[in-house]
């Protein structure tokens, strides 16, 4: 795509392809409906149709990893395969479960990604260079459990104890080929998938019947569930899950991807910055950014994932200093128009931006209006904002969301180009 207007044109006329309407979970608007949205003057045109399915199925299966507010893979493929060619570099600041970079690597760009949150990397890098479930499965069998290991802290309520027996076993050996710098990408794989199926409500995770496993409740709150249900922790195959959920993982990866993946994973770029300053990142470099922030106070990204640092060694206290935990609008702004800044600046002439946002707090803010002018600031030009009209998953009806006016699974994305060199 080589300019605004040529995107407003596609925008416009989009209509998704005939096999894949047949697909969807409800039928695809007619025609692209536009609204304008006018914000201290700009007028700014608003973009509407079902652009992309959110079913899971539509989408890699690698990508199935969960995580707290993360977009479906389908967004960001359709910002890559619009905005960029093979090779370009396609980055997210805020990377999360790495949605975007891995994306990316599969379509054949390079990738870049950035997040405070350790366990963003974590979750992210080894997809770039998965192993074989063989590979898997014998690095596994070669472990030995210790029973003399004693945990720190009361895990009773979420694990048989043979079950936190294993667990602490295989947390002792990625801790140690870490500090001893024989970690290799098998061992990084293990990590990313066990620390996946730590807790959740199926058989398929480590835990006794809990919460999804993008939420970690509290011990307290895990007795209670148990007395409400009447349950106790049965023992789960710490091994043999973590070679399942490898299958799972692998099971729709292409040879061409799993190429693709491996190219990327060898010049990728992982940062643990502050957003607003990611100085690795060469200036005029990246062709598109697509991203979603953190929205004001609504989601506690470390309290959340309390028994993915346990498992990682991970110093809960520190991760929860460093990520950014906003809560007015004037200050998310301030540290968005920073992030704004860094962007511009690493972002090549000709470049794009696509930057989700939720309406949030029942929609009484919507962030676009705070972002349009944000990056206007900065030197982008606006190429207007695109929302994706759909049904909501199952997730999202927990979370109460009932249309596209409410919540922060909305996919309301504000685009902007930076203007080429003249």
């Amino acid at each position: 795509m080589n300019d605004v207007s040529a995107l407003a044109e596609y925008l416009l006329n989009f209509s998704l392809p005939a096999d894949e309407s047949r697909r969807m979970a409800q039928s695809p608007l007619k025609k692209t409906r536009v609204e304008i949205l006018t914000v201290d003057g700009i007028a700014l045109d608003c973009y509407i149709n079902e652009y992309w399915t959110a079913r899971q199925r539509q989408s890699s299966s690698i990508q199935e990893i969960s995580y707290r507010a993360c977009f479906k893979p389908q967004l960001p493929r359709f910002f890559i395969r619009l905005l960029t060619k093979p090779g370009d570099i396609v980055y997210d600041p805020f990377a999360g479960r790495g949605t975007t970079p891995i994306e990316a690597a599969i379509m054949g760009r390079e990738v870049a990604a950035n997040d405070i949150n350790p366990l963003s990397k974590i979750l992210t890098e080894p997809r770039l260079a998965p192993p074989t479930p063989e590979e898997v499965d014998i690095r596994l069998a070669s472990l030995t459990s210790d029973p003399s290991l004693k945990n720190e802290i009361d895990l009773s309520m979420f694990y048989h104890p043979q079950t936190e027996m294993e667990l602490l076993t295989l947390r002792r050996y990625l801790q140690e080929e870490r500090n001893t710098g024989r970690e290799d990408r098998v061992d990084r794989w293990i990590r990313m998938v066990a620390t996946n199926r730590l807790t959740g409500h199926s058989k398929g995770f480590f835990s006794v019947y809990t919460l999804p496993p993008n939420q970690a409740v509290s011990p307290e709150s895990q007795v209670k569930i148990n007395r409400r249900l009447n349950q106790f922790p049965e023992y789960r195959d710490v091994k043999q899950l973590i070679v399942k959920k490898t299958r799972q993982l692998l099971r729709r990866i292409t040879n061409s991807e799993r190429n693709n993946l491996l190219r990327a994973s060898e010049k990728a770029l992982f940062l643990e910055n502050d957003a607003a300053a990611t100085g690795a990142i060469t200036s005029d470099s990246i062709s598109l950014t697509v991203t979603s922030p953190p929205f004001l106070d609504i989601v506690r990204y470390a309290r959340d994932n309390w028994l993915r640092c346990w498992f990682n060694c991970l110093n809960i206290s520190d991760i929860e200093n460093k990520i950014t935990v906003t809560r007015t609008l004037e200050e998310w702004e301030r540290k968005m128009a920073a992030v704004f800044r860094e962007l511009y600046r690493i972002t090549r002439p000709g470049g794009w931006v696509a930057f989700e946002v939720g309406e949030v707090r029942k929609g009484r803010i919507e962030l676009e209006k705070s972002v349009l002018p944000l990056g206007l600031q900065c030197g982008f030009e606006a190429a207007g904002i695109l929302i994706n009209d759909q049904r909501f998953t199952k997730t999202s009806n927990i979370w109460g969301v009932a249309n596209n006016r409410s919540g922060t699974n909305s996919n309301r994305i504000v685009l902007f180009r930076k203007p080429p060199a003249s």
